[in-house]
């Protein structure tokens, strides 16, 4: 047998927190040790932080990075250990992952494979290394080896594929595995959207088939740099077999996972399918050789490649954005969440994902632990800390129901929220009567239903900041992303606040998902929302106003979005297809109202607020779909 442990450690770093990224691989190096891991795998440029953006140009972000990999060279006495960094060669910043072996640096694997779609900016910052370019890099006085290659240590021979490297045709695991790799390495920051899980796996099973190799693919965790939540996942695999897999979301700031694994066995799967090892390509070759040796059959009694079970998609959802926004308030040094509690489905759902975020820390961390993390702040252990973190307030004025008030009210309280009570239509009518006295006419609803109904949104919003304010805390604001396409969302009203948790997720899940809570999260108070008819609340109640009245069938909308946004097809197409599929309803209506006010409210998206990212696109200009804000009016 030559069986050995190999690990994957995922960390929640910060973008330019240098010593505390540092800190949280030396954490790393303790669990792997305490596991008795024989190499390690940590995540894509974990040293700097992967969301630096344009100060990864910056030479001290440069240098800060190659002094973390230097300092960390002595402490990996008896293991092998792979980390990231951005590293200058020959003018250009490449993102690598270098290789160290028994306090030795091998040398560096760049990056091939750059991203640059989406939430995605890579090529803005990095260059794409050459294929089959091999050379040595100056590093403090030292020269190493850097490029797509091979090193053998420790009895075993290794590549590297890092994140986008091994989700292209041509990866560099082709070269590897003509060379008869033992074990590739996938450091990666892949963002988290739903379901996305599931074709990782998929991957990390059939490289490791079809590669005849042992593959360990880690990825960072949490909310890291503010938009992009990452889950945290460790996925090891051989032979097409998935044997480790960790949990994701997790609210520690380190996580492990190693598995026992035989390396004799690819080997001997690959002679005996004629599959040798052929060194006919240029394109990587052995170029570091180590003496250093590592102890194989090994025997433990623990069973470290037990994989857990997949999240369902509404775990996924409550459980990402949980820890999205645990992490912001973390890492602002927020005191607690505002959030202007309508009683509707968006506003409940943020109330719940802020108080979920408590809860799953609370039973992670343990309360000694949380209120380390929380340490900037001054906790009263008597009080509930649902009470003291989240701060709920409905803002009602004439137009408002007595079935939404009841469906906030319960929530908060359900929920252990404090809660509060706002009465805005004075105020209302203090802004109506400033401008009727200045136009000297009365504003009717007949000539001036959009301002009548933004006045409304706009006057709560300066007393939630000052409230935000005054808690120091963060004030959330609700839009979804049904709502952001058809610019359903009042600037500098509803659409105000520091953060958008919902930005990113269309209406249509939402209401799904609040009602999935209500049973499996056992929120008995949601049944309040649950059965109300989605409404603005701002036209009189005499005129029924609902969300869908006003817009058209969340379930269409959603459809034309998804045809639109993320396939790419055409107004003509979509009509087509809509047609099809709701035969019923007055498609080409709705198709023309959506292309009509996507193209007027772009303006809007450009303003909202940071986002997270949540399914396989996003409306966000800044980490989604780009879209001009002036446009014909064409097909």
């Amino acid at each position: 047998m030559n069986t050995i442990r190999v690990s994957g450690i995922c960390l929640n770093q910060t973008p330019l927190d240098f010593s505390g990224n540092l800190e949280n691989i030396r954490t790393g190096l303790d669990l792997g040790r305490e596991e008795k891991a024989q190499l390690i795998c940590f995540p894509e440029l974990c040293l700097s932080g992967y969301g630096c953006e344009d100060a990864f140009a910056h030479p001290e972000v440069q240098e800060h990075s190659i002094d973390s990999l230097l300092s960390l060279i002595p402490e990996t006495n008896g293991i092998i250990v792979c980390v990231g960094l951005p590293l200058v060669f020959e003018g250009n910043l490449y993102n690598v992952a270098a290789l160290i072996a028994n306090g030795e640096l091998l040398g560096f694997t760049p990056k091939s494979k750059l991203p640059g779609s989406g939430i995605y900016y890579e090529p803005r910052w990095f260059k794409p290394w050459p294929e089959g370019k091999q050379a040595m890099v100056s590093v403090h006085g030292n020269k190493y080896p850097i490029g797509t290659q091979i090193y053998e240590t420790g009895g075993i021979r290794i590549g590297i594929e890092i994140c986008e490297d091994a989700w292209a045709a041509d990866r560099p695991g082709i070269e590897y595995y003509k060379q008869g790799v033992d074990i590739i390495l996938n450091p990666s920051a892949s963002d988290f959207s739903l379901n996305k899980t599931h074709r990782r796996q998929q991957l990390v099973c059939d490289a490791s088939r079809a590669l005849e190799t042992v593959y360990v693919y880690t990825n960072l965790l949490g909310n890291e740099a503010g938009r992009i939540i990452y889950d945290g996942e460790i996925l090891i695999a051989t032979s097409g077999e998935l044997v480790a897999r960790n949990q994701r979301f997790s609210f520690s700031l380190v996580g492990i996972q190693c598995a026992d694994v035989d390396i004799q066995k690819n080997r001997f799967q690959r002679i005996r399918n004629f599959h040798t090892p052929t060194n006919s390509s240029n394109t990587c070759s052995v170029i570091h050789q180590s003496s250093f040796q590592i102890e194989h059959s090994i025997r433990l009694e623990s069973n470290p490649a037990a994989v857990p079970v997949a999240e369902t998609r509404e775990i996924e959802f409550c459980k990402s954005v949980s820890l999205g926004l645990f992490d912001y308030l973390w890492k602002t040094k927020s005191k607690g969440f505002v959030l202007s509690l309508s009683g509707g489905a968006d506003s409940s759902t943020c109330a719940v994902l802020a108080a979920s975020c408590i809860w799953y820390a609370l039973d992670e961390l343990g309360m000694e632990g949380l209120l380390n993390r929380l340490k900037y702040m001054t906790l009263n252990s008597e009080v509930p800390l649902e009470e003291q973190l989240l701060t709920c307030i409905y803002q009602s004025t004439e137009n408002n129901s007595l079935d939404t008030l009841e469906s906030a009210e319960t929530l908060a309280k359900g929920l252990g929220a404090e809660f509060h009570i706002w009465d805005v239509n004075a105020l209302t009518q203090a802004y109506t009567h400033l401008v009727e006295s200045s136009i000297s006419r009365s504003l009717n609803w007949d000539h001036d239903n959009l301002a009548l109904q933004n006045i409304q949104a706009r006057v709560r919003v300066p007393a939630l900041w000052m409230m935000a304010n005054v808690k120091n805390a963060l004030l959330l604001t609700t839009s979804n992303r049904s709502e952001s396409s058809v610019g359903y969302v009042t600037m500098d009203g509803d659409s105000s606040g520091g953060l958008a948790p919902l930005a990113g997720i269309d209406k249509v899940f939402i209401r799904h998902w609040l009602k999935w809570a209500e049973v499996h999260l056992e929120i008995p108070e949601l049944k309040y929302v649950n059965n109300l008819t989605p409404s603005a609340e701002l036209k009189p109640e005499s005129e029924n106003q609902t969300d869908e009245k006003d817009l058209m069938p969340y379930e269409i909308l959603n459809y034309i979005e998804s045809l639109f946004v993320g396939q790419g097809k055409s107004k003509v197409e979509i009509r087509e297809l809509a047609q099809e599929k709701f035969p019923n309803s007055d498609v080409a209506l709705f198709v023309h109202r959506y292309f009509t006010l996507f193209k007027r409210n772009q303006w809007k998206r450009e303003r909202i607020a940071p986002s997270f990212q949540l399914d396989s696109y996003n409306l966000d200009p800044r980490s989604g779909f780009r879209f001009p804000i002036l446009t014909g009016s064409g097909d």
